[in-house]
């Protein structure tokens, strides 16, 4: 089957089976593959795309409009190939913008407690899913895109040695109100713990 293929939805799948299918339809496509841009790259692409194919939310006025991942910014390689930057050191805490679907998005997200803000900030520090059905009501929010109303941001997961810690957030925003229920953060919960496994961090 064509890589593409995988972000078609069978017609008449509520939203349980919707999101089963996404998570089968990404193991399928991460597998044999351990680099977290390139199965971060993929993931995005085909949630986002399957989103839009899912008649819940499809591409008006109830379409998820942005899509993608936030790492911590330990996790970006140093440049090995042009002139390498001084070193810095003291640098806050901060997410740093990954691989995406949607409109251009802010660069960085700061996560240190005397600076963090916004819902991405939150569910890192937190290591909880945040749902937010209207964005504009959220304290802190960071709007990236002004048109966005709801949003769920789920924390990557990795547990190290028996300790659990946050590597990066899973963030998507919708168009409508009220976008996102609990079915879709179970969804995207399952979602974001594959793409943790199927990576090599």
């Amino acid at each position: 089957m064509p890589h593409a293929d995988s972000a078609m939805i069978p017609p008449g799948l509520d939203k349980d089976g919707f999101w089963a299918h996404v998570h089968e339809q990404l193991s399928h496509l991460l597998a044999g593959q351990r680099s977290w841009v390139t199965n971060l790259a993929n993931a995005s692409s085909l949630v986002f795309n399957a989103l839009q194919a899912f008649p819940e939310f499809g591409t008006d006025e109830r379409m998820v409009n942005w899509c993608g991942f936030y790492l911590n910014s330990e996790l970006f390689p140093a440049p090995t190939v042009a002139a390498k930057a001084e070193p810095q050191h003291d640098q806050p805490a901060r997410l740093l913008l990954g691989p995406f679907c949607g409109k251009p998005a802010c660069q960085l997200i700061n996560v240190s407690p005397e600076r963090a803000r916004g819902v991405c900030a939150d569910a890192y520090l937190q290591k909880q899913t945040v749902l937010v059905q209207d964005v504009d009501a959220y304290p802190g929010h960071i709007a990236c895109d002004g048109e966005t109303k709801s949003e769920v941001v789920c924390p990557l997961l990795l547990t190290v040695s028996g300790s659990v810690q946050a590597i990066g957030v899973f963030d998507l925003d919708c168009l409508a109100l009220s976008g996102f229920d609990e079915r879709d953060k179970a969804g995207l919960e399952k979602i974001a713990k594959l793409v943790v496994d199927a990576c090599d961090w």
